[in-house]
């Protein structure tokens, strides 16, 4: 297989895996700034937005598992859709449907033999299906492996900060994304998709949330606030959408980068689902750092 094509493939299956609507840019610590509650002007009780979020994120959490559907675009690079269930009561697991629908991505995709692929979430590594084609170049192999630790050593600062939020993310990081910022504000009260919600808004910058919230060291966040600056990320608002069972129903994120405008919405549904997920089997699977290894390429 063509090294070119490798990196191509590599780049664009792991783009996939930090930008499916699984998570947000955080996860961690949730200390929000403003009050939590009191009373109004008249003495009657005052729910504030932050209480309010402190208890979707408790419910969220709780839940363990739910069906997720999400669209994502970057400017000219890609537009995709992912559709599956997940759980995250004992780290990520889970099998999603990633399709790519336009974009520069799904050209590169549409080398391996198809423009969509099976996505499955284990503890400790994420899997990606890929197509004929890349089988015919791979030994036969189906299957891509990005075990999270490879993530790390292979992608600097961005990579650990991709294995800690593959490990930590649940539906609620949107949540604690608003309320790590210390900006947010109730919009109002909104359906979404016939049912009652509570719409929450607010902007966050993603450096200063991953020095707050990931388990990164002090070189890796200099590295991912680099990298950041370079990809001309900075600051994104996250709306959400909450309902009276404090879960959350729907989340958009917005930001720019160097690429185009980029705009990621998810919807959770049918919390408490059964999720199962097996490992692919070994002889139909690539380990994409053995994949890297073979063709020379660095982690640049």
């Amino acid at each position: 297989m063509k090294s070119t094509t490798v990196r191509r493939t590599g780049l664009s299956i792991a783009a996939v895996t930090l930008l499916t609507g699984v998570a947000a840019c955080s996860s961690g610590g949730s200390e929000g700034s403003g009050d939590s509650g009191g009373s109004g002007e008249d003495g009657t009780p005052r729910f504030s937005p932050i209480a309010a979020l402190r208890s979707a994120e408790k419910s969220t959490d709780d839940a363990d598992s739910a069906k997720v559907e999400s669209t994502t675009t970057m400017g000219s690079v890609m537009s995709m859709t992912a559709d599956g269930a997940l759980g995250w009561g004992d780290g990520l697991t889970g099998t999603l449907t990633i399709t790519y629908t336009g974009g520069t991505m799904a050209e590169t995709m549409r080398q391996t033999g198809s423009t969509s692929m099976e996505a499955r979430y284990l503890p400790d590594a994420y899997y990606a299906k890929m197509g004929d084609a890349f089988a015919e170049q791979a030994g036969g192999k189906h299957w891509i492996k990005y075990a999270y630790d490879d993530l790390e050593t292979l992608g600097g600062g961005s990579g650990a900060y991709l294995k800690d939020q593959m490990q930590n993310t649940t539906p609620n990081q949107s949540v604690k994304l608003l309320l790590a910022s210390g900006d947010v504000r109730k919009v109002g009260e909104e359906k979404v998709r016939g049912q009652e919600t509570t719409h929450y808004s607010g902007t966050v910058d993603v450096a200063d949330l991953a020095s707050q919230n990931s388990n990164l060291s002090r070189s890796q966040l200099d590295d991912l606030k680099k990298q950041l600056e370079q990809a001309g990320v900075s600051t994104e608002t996250v709306d959400i959408w909450v309902d009276d069972q404090d879960l959350l129903v729907k989340k958009v994120e917005k930001g720019e980068t160097t690429a185009g405008d980029f705009t990621q919405t998810a919807y959770y549904s049918d919390y408490g689902t059964d999720v199962s997920v097996d490992e692919p089997p070994a002889s139909d699977t690539a380990d994409f750092a053995e994949l890297v290894k073979q063709q020379g390429l660095g982690t640049s």
